[in-house]
């Protein structure tokens, strides 16, 4: 009798909270990424309105962009605020670029007017005037005059082959190609050559075409692509702490000896005025891999005889930048943050960089509103983040942990490993925008049996402040690599509608992506990471490390050692989480199992950081995490295990006793950060 009654009670509570229980999360998810919720008229709406002027950072233009993403989140019922910051930013007063073809008095020099132009029906006409002119953000002033060398894409290997040609730089202005390397990484490897200047044009063969936008997708001849060459992150005049309106800030020279800005002038040219300085280059023919495409002139490497007389004025200020917040805050534990980010601010209109991204972050906020109207509430914090000055260096230190663009078929995504399982879990729920009888998964992976997964190294995304900085797991995905009108005036919403998405279908697949994988990190029980993911992608460097340095005298055995241990680790976790869930269910509900739980994700979300060291990579301190981290030469490139890679690099250069006990130092600091990393894990004192 007293367990019939037992049992009835039982059944009674059971049968009330079963009555009473909130719709299940699952359910949500699955509306999120549904039709019904999904418009690409809205998220088309968004990028024409954040598109229809030139918005660089600092300017009225890019404030009016920041109020309209403030009255979206707003609408959406997001708690949303902008935050303020007062930042060094560099605009150009003048510039000008003359070259003398040959030194007989019959070829008169020709001057360069250094303009984008409008075309025929250009909807954009009428604020082309606003696009400022020309110009490389943090570029050294100046007025430099020399013989002219082609140095290919200017990275180091293009200089030891010219090196090996006979041909010095010193004292030369370079004209580089864009394509392969970061363009601060092309000036600073020009003054460290001896370059008195440089030139980075845009050659048809890696951005032209027969016929040019608006007609097709190519970069007409007269397009420039402008940016940054600031070689480090954040507001040169506040390294690591916040431009507040009123703070500290370095002078003009402490911020010269801090070593990231250029040292010489540079200016960015199109590929019009490229070609024609490349017409006045003689001496030797350049090798095949050097020359351009189509009916484009012999390429030779020089010097001169054409001689280049190139002048910069900058001016630096402090302005007002603005990243938007918008906040559904946890239910359950309000303390814990997934973090959605794309930056804003652009060189010109920016369809593509970033606007495609900040649509869809818009799109995500009003299908997360309307989720909110059904009941959803997440179990963590949700901050959805829209940065400012981004294009300038990352100056509002502006951390992601997705950003998305969109222009082309072809979806690929890059993550820290632990992430690698949710990504493809999720790209399995989301139907591919090119072909709906597929999944985005299916599309991802064509004829191979899983996807390719690439690694956040590169300093020059909106991530690098988490993963670089922070050690936060972060992600960053796309559709489509390398668009021709990139930083250019022609990066406008026509150039979208017509090239880029012209559906918007890609916009809207990647929204529902994003936001289901931000959905499944906020509302998920346990924390979707996965370590044994990480310990296999450290198995595999370690093969190549071997490989590369098998003839020296370099123990690998404790960084062999740490990346078992840290396999183990993972295993024993991903064995506590499934213990605790098969545990679950009634009658634990009297149990501290939300303890464990919470004691357990925990583990999973520290371990990420334990891969940082606060000394950072050597003489690049700012990068902390030793695990992944930018080339050296490109802050484009990736590298994994980047302090230990500089340093065979310089060992092999050398070939001293110094410099291989010095890779061998770079070996013990990672292997102490794996066994770290472990440790955070199991939940031992580190």
């Amino acid at each position: 009798m007293i367990i019939k009654t037992a049992t009835a009670a039982f059944l009674a509570i059971l049968t009330r909270f079963l009555l009473f229980s909130p719709t299940p999360k699952s359910s949500y998810h699955s509306l999120f990424i549904s039709d019904s919720l999904s418009s690409n008229t809205s998220i088309s709406r968004h990028l024409h309105t954040l598109t229809r002027r030139p918005h660089v950072a600092g300017t009225p233009a890019n404030a009016e962009a920041a109020a309209y993403v403030l009255s979206i989140f707003t609408s959406s019922n997001l708690l949303s605020r902008i935050t303020p910051y007062h930042v060094a930013l560099t605009y150009p007063i003048s510039r000008s670029l003359t070259l003398t073809p040959t030194p007989s008095p019959s070829s008169p020099p020709i001057s360069f007017d250094l303009q984008q132009e409008t075309y025929p029906g250009d909807p954009y006409a009428d604020v082309a005037a606003e696009v400022l002119p020309t110009f490389h953000a943090f570029a050294k002033s100046g007025d430099v005059t020399g013989h002219v060398v082609y140095v290919n894409y200017g990275r180091v290997e293009d200089y030891e082959t010219l090196k090996k040609m006979g041909v010095n730089v010193s004292g030369t202005i370079v004209l580089a190609r864009y394509g392969e390397i970061y363009r601060g990484s092309i000036v600073q490897i020009a003054y460290e050559q001896g370059a008195v200047g440089a030139l980075v044009y845009t050659d048809r063969k890696d951005y032209g075409g027969g016929r040019w936008f608006p007609e097709e997708k190519w970069l007409p001849p007269s397009g420039v692509q402008v940016g940054t060459v600031y070689n480090g992150i954040g507001d040169p005049t506040t390294p690591g702490w916040a431009s507040s309106e009123e703070c500290e800030r370095l002078s003009d020279e402490e911020v010269d000896k801090g070593g990231d800005l250029t040292l010489i002038p540079s200016l960015p040219i199109s590929g019009a005025d490229g070609e024609t300085i490349l017409r006045a280059i003689g001496g030797q023919v350049a090798n095949d891999d050097w020359q351009g495409s189509g009916d484009a002139p012999t390429y030779r490497v020089g010097p001169g005889p054409g001689v280049v007389h190139l002048s910069y004025t900058g001016k630096q200020v402090i302005e007002q930048i603005e990243n938007v917040i918008g906040v559904i805050e946890g239910e359950e534990e309000p303390d814990r943050f997934v973090i959605l980010g794309n930056h804003r601010d652009a060189w010109t209109f920016g369809a593509v960089d970033p606007n495609s991204g900040t649509a869809a972050l818009l799109e995500i906020a009003q299908r997360l509103g309307k989720l909110q109207e059904k009941g959803w509430k997440p179990r963590r914090t949700i901050i959805l983040c829209n940065w400012d000055a981004e294009e300038y260096g990352l100056v509002s230190l502006s951390p992601s942990v997705t950003i998305s663009i969109l222009y082309a078929p072809g979806f690929w995504a890059s993550a820290t490993p632990q992430l690698d399982e949710l990504l493809k879990q999720a790209t399995q729920q989301v139907k591919d925008p090119d072909n709906s009888s597929q999944t985005l998964y299916q599309a991802w992976i064509g004829s191979s049996s899983s996807p390719t997964i690439g690694r956040l190294g590169s300093g020059e995304s909106d991530f690098a402040a988490f993963v670089q900085y922070i050690g936060i797991p972060s992600a960053d995905m796309a559709f489509g690599k390398g668009y021709p009108v990139y930083h250019s005036m022609y990066d406008d919403f026509v150039w979208m509608e017509k090239f880029g998405d012209p559906f918007f279908h890609r916009h809207v697949a990647v929204a529902s992506l994003w936001g289901l994988i931000a959905l499944w990190l906020a509302d998920a029980e346990f924390v979707p990471f996965d370590y044994t993911s990480y310990a296999l992608e450290l198995q595999k460097y370690m093969k190549d490390l071997e490989v590369e340095i098998s003839d020296k005298n370099i123990n690998l055995t404790p960084l062999f050692k740490s990346i078992e241990e840290l396999k183990k680790a993972a295993t024993i976790i991903n064995n506590q989480r499934r213990e605790i869930e098969q545990n679950k269910g009634w009658p634990s509900i009297w149990k501290n199992d939300h303890f464990k739980v919470r004691e357990l994700n925990d583990r999973l979300m520290m371990a990420e950081r334990a891969f940082t060291d606060q000394d950072g990579l050597f003489g690049r301190s700012w990068y902390k995490h030793l695990i992944y981290g930018p080339s050296k030469n490109d802050d484009y490139g990736s590298k994994s295990l980047p302090g230990v890679d500089e340093a065979i690099e310089k060992a092999k250069r050398l070939n001293t006793a110094e410099s291989w006990k010095f890779v061998q130092h770079e070996v013990w600091r990672v292997a102490r950060a794996v066994r770290h990393a472990a440790k955070v894990i199991n939940g031992d004192l580190t």
